[in-house]
């Protein structure tokens, strides 16, 4: 095998390997989904629809996750197969987000509309009817899901946290980690309880 093979090979790995929080959304020699501007739409966003509990730089991270999964995306992607299931799954669909910059724009100009220079810059209490109104009308999900699906950014962007294992760790007060493959040393113990303090979670 060639060498120029070979590293392309470990290069196009790299590529689907996902990004860590701090990571830059340049990483990756490709447009960013999302604009500095609509993250910080976005992470303005965040403090009305996660838990009070959680501090800005953990609403932060969660935000700057959600935009690198869809830089990690690839549509037509081999899925493996369901736990258990021999037949392979559909490969991954293509996304179709092209209503988040009209929604992400519509939360701007509300907030302009009360007389704010910016959606961030408007006081919470003021911010959380206009999140109500982008879930609610129209009502374009019913359901808050794991995956992203494009129809409504506000949906997505809370169904992302929820649906992670922190949101389960925060839920249940106790350090569960359901994504990590722990082994079986101590498996028969409940796991660790965790405390909620001002400046976000914290393990006993």
């Amino acid at each position: 095998m060639k060498r120029r093979t070979v590293l392309q090979g470990m290069a196009s790995v790299a590529a689907l390997s996902p990004l860590s929080p701090l990571a830059p959304l340049g990483a990756f020699a490709q447009s960013p989904t999302f604009s500095p501007a609509e993250l910080t739409t976005l992470k303005a966003a965040a403090e009305v629809l996660f838990p009070s509990t959680l501090t800005a730089r953990e609403r932060d991270a969660v935000v700057g996750r959600f935009a690198a999964w869809f830089l990690n995306y690839r549509a037509g992607a081999d899925r493996g197969h369901s736990y258990g299931d021999s037949r392979l799954s559909a490969p991954a669909p293509a996304l179709n987000i092209t209503r988040y910059p009209t929604q992400i724009a519509a939360l701007e100009k509300a907030a302009r509309d009360q007389g704010a220079a910016s959606f961030s810059a408007l006081p919470v209490a003021k911010r959380r009817p206009i999140i109500e109104t982008a879930l609610n009308d129209p009502q374009l999900v019913n359901r808050l899901s794991a995956r992203p699906s494009g129809a409504n950014v506000v949906a997505d962007l809370m169904g992302f946290y929820f649906s992670s294992p922190a949101a389960m760790d925060l839920c249940y007060k106790a350090a569960i980690g359901r994504d990590e493959c722990r082994g079986l040393p101590g498996s028969d113990k409940a796991p660790a309880p965790i405390i909620l303090h001002a400046g976000g979670v914290e393990e006993f």
